[in-house]
């Protein structure tokens, strides 16, 4: 079974300084309908005006993924992750294990263009770990035509290269135009998530366009094509 909801059936928060896409309820956006899929708790699309960001604040017993699509994202963390060592730009893939606690800030580090990127939020398989941090990059070449794993719950030891997150959840990402074409084979299990990110592509013959996603229930195969400059995330999660 698929279920398709469309970019503008999602919530959006016009702050001035932020504006925001929310997938599932968040803050001041609740609808009963959309609190969720499997173990993915929040998935935000962000734009951040030049000069601003969220200051500190706390998080607890939450892995969080952040990636960015443009400009430039600055983080600091009560782990003590800051400076060039914290910004993310795009191409780039950060987790953050909120585990016991972590207080952290994250703010547009492009003086002059808007930072859009992707704030998600899964809940951890175990409750009270130690925080923790990590990032890592995928160029566009590694994703042009294909889907490769960008985190995933054993990191190295299941995906060389991918962020490890403490969930059972494995996050993949790809580029798709033109002719490219991708298979993956499910587990009709387990739910399938797509969120296309941006551009136009095909999903089992659905339609989507930027910002539309795809939710696949007991299917046990994954058809991506007829990419138009699209850009994909896909999301291996836990009923």
């Amino acid at each position: 079974m698929i279920t398709l909801r469309k970019s503008a059936q999602r919530g959006y928060a016009d702050h001035g300084w932020l504006k925001s896409h929310h997938s599932f309820s968040f803050a001041d956006y609740h609808d009963p309908r959309h609190m969720g899929v499997g173990n993915l708790r929040v998935i935000n699309e962000d734009r951040i005006a030049p000069g601003t960001g969220f200051g500190t604040h706390g998080h607890r017993d939450m892995e969080i993924v952040s990636y960015v699509l443009d400009g430039a994202l600055a983080h600091a963390d009560s782990m003590g992750n800051a400076g060039e060592k914290g910004v993310i730009r795009p191409g780039d893939v950060q987790r953050m294990s909120a585990g016991t606690g972590v207080r952290h800030s994250e703010f547009n580090h492009a003086p002059d263009t808007t930072t859009h990127f992707l704030q998600i939020w899964l809940l951890p398989s175990k409750l009270g770990i130690a925080p923790g941090y990590e990032q890592k990059h995928f160029d566009a070449a590694s994703k042009r035509g294909r889907l490769v794993t960008i985190a995933s719950p054993d990191g190295a030891k299941h995906a060389p290269g991918s962020v490890t997150v403490h969930a059972d959840a494995t996050l993949r990402a790809g580029l798709f135009n033109g002719d490219e074409r991708a298979e993956l084979a499910l587990d009709p299990a387990r739910i399938a998530y797509v969120l296309l990110v941006r551009g136009g592509l095909r999903v089992n013959d659905r339609q989507l366009h930027a910002g539309d996603a795809a939710r696949l229930d007991h299917e046990a195969l994954l058809t991506l094509e007829g990419g138009e400059d699209a850009e994909v995330l896909v999301f291996d999660l836990a009923p």
